[in-house]
């Protein structure tokens, strides 16, 4: 068994590869809570459903278009984790604005879906 639990992650946009640059986070839970007080103390909490997402750096390299990730709709994201753990987000979308920095090369890109599960290989 390895040690290593971080660093090396991998994505997949509907099988092709795409340059992960870091910050690879992913938004798996289900729902989200959130505390209720009153101003005689704690009444308990709010629970709402959350949209999964994955969200990543990526490197602007030779022949990424900003435009084709942009236009996608029902596509399937997966992200692997140096740890061996797989999410994959099914009926994803590209979510928020596209803001490519040309001078780091990169651009932050937040894909949500209506689904988003986890396995360990």
């Amino acid at each position: 068994m390895s040690n290593r639990f971080a660093g090396v992650a991998n994505v997949t946009v509907d099988g092709d590869p795409i340059a992960v640059r870091g910050n690879l986070t992913v938004h798996a839970a289900k729902r989200v809570r959130t505390g209720i007080a009153g101003q005689d103390g704690v009444h308990g909490f709010s629970e709402m459903p959350q949209v999964p997402a994955i969200e990543m750096d990526v490197s602007t390299l030779e022949g990424f278009s900003a435009e084709a990730i942009d236009v996608l709709e029902d596509g399937t994201i997966i992200a692997e984790a140096a740890n061996g753990t797989v999410w994959t987000l099914r009926d994803a979308w590209k979510a928020g604005t596209t803001e490519i920095n040309t001078a780091e090369g990169m651009v932050r890109i937040r894909f949500e879906g209506m689904d988003i599960q986890e396995f360990t290989i």
